[in-house]
């Protein structure tokens, strides 16, 4: 089926700054529309203003494009539902840990504080060293148990 070759190419294109974790995997994906052998893809940006979304959708053409039964493709990044940080699939929850990113926490407190457990040593006895980290979705996080600084996806939620 067509549907299912377009996922598993979707499965290739991986997020530009976390090369382990593909765009499916972090639930981007909200829509595929197939009429004929064209093909229109709704993602859902995981910020606003992500500066990496020209080169996934790039990416994204690219793969897609490669299957025979497709001819046209085009990429629409769409904001309503928006993307939530629950929307990370279990096997890129792990990849995010397996990368050294404390995947996203699945509750934040009434007061919107946040806590991430250490991807090398699971520990919870973290602190957050910095709110912003390298990029707009990321904080910088310091394990006290291992003494290793990580960074963790910031919790996106709609209750927020």
């Amino acid at each position: 089926m067509i549907r299912d070759k377009i996922i598993e190419a979707l499965q290739t294109v991986k997020d530009p700054e976390i090369d382990s974790v593909s765009i499916i995997e972090l639930g981007m994906l909200e829509e595929v529309e197939i009429t004929s052998n064209d093909v229109l893809l709704k993602l859902l940006p995981t910020f606003m203003g992500c500066p990496a979304l020209d080169i996934i959708k790039n990416n994204v053409i690219k793969a897609v494009s490669a299957l025979d039964e497709v001819e046209q493709v085009e990429v629409k990044f769409i904001f309503s539902p928006p993307w939530t940080s629950n929307r990370v699939t279990e096997l890129g929850r792990e990849k995010l840990k397996e990368f050294g990113i404390a995947p996203p926490p699945r509750h934040i407190a009434e007061t919107g504080e946040w806590q991430a457990d250490c991807p090398y040593c699971g520990s919870t006895y973290t602190t957050m060293e910095n709110l912003f980290g390298p990029t707009a979705c990321r904080s910088i996080l310091y394990c006290k148990s291992c003494k290793n600084p990580f960074e963790a996806m910031k919790p996106v939620s709609t209750l927020m």
